[in-house]
């Protein structure tokens, strides 16, 4: 069985993907807020690389970026947020579709994913990126749900 990401296409993908996300989250009016300092310039690519990393990519993320600890750290310590969460994902469904993710398993994968992640890894340390554990290993996401370290 193919990986969520050979799936889905690969890196050009989850690219796509990311692009689509990004325009989305920047116009709503909730989940804007956070793009609105600026992000890296290599934001789209970056998110893409981590996407296809945790969805049974190579490893571009962790090769290129970071760990997992950075990218927890990054999005730490901004107290508890979950209007902005439930809009993300909102968001989120909605580049699936515009990418052309609309009724099949994939979708459901991916939304399952993103949910999750965003509800779990990147909302666990609401008080202060320092509590944040060094170490972290990208999360790995497949067509079961979480694959057990």
């Amino acid at each position: 069985m193919d990986t969520v990401y050979e799936a889905a296409g690969g890196t050009e993908f989850f690219v796509g993907l990311a692009s689509a996300w990004h325009v989305r989250v920047v116009e709503d009016e909730v989940v804007g807020h956070a793009f609105r300092h600026g992000v890296h310039p290599e934001h789209i690519h970056r998110l893409a690389a981590y996407w296809s990393e945790a969805l049974g990519g190579p490893p571009l993320y962790s090769g290129t970026y970071g760990d997992e600890t950075s990218v927890v750290r990054m999005h730490s310590g901004n107290g508890p947020h979950e209007e902005m969460n439930r809009r993300a994902i909102e968001c989120f469904d909605r580049a699936l579709t515009d990418v052309g993710v609309v009724d099949d398993p994939l979708r459901k994968v991916l939304h399952d994913y993103f949910a999750w992640a965003t509800t779990n890894t990147m909302a666990r340390y609401e008080r202060s990126a320092d509590d944040v554990p060094t170490g972290l290993l990208i999360p790995k996401w497949s067509w079961g749900g979480l694959v057990p370290d």
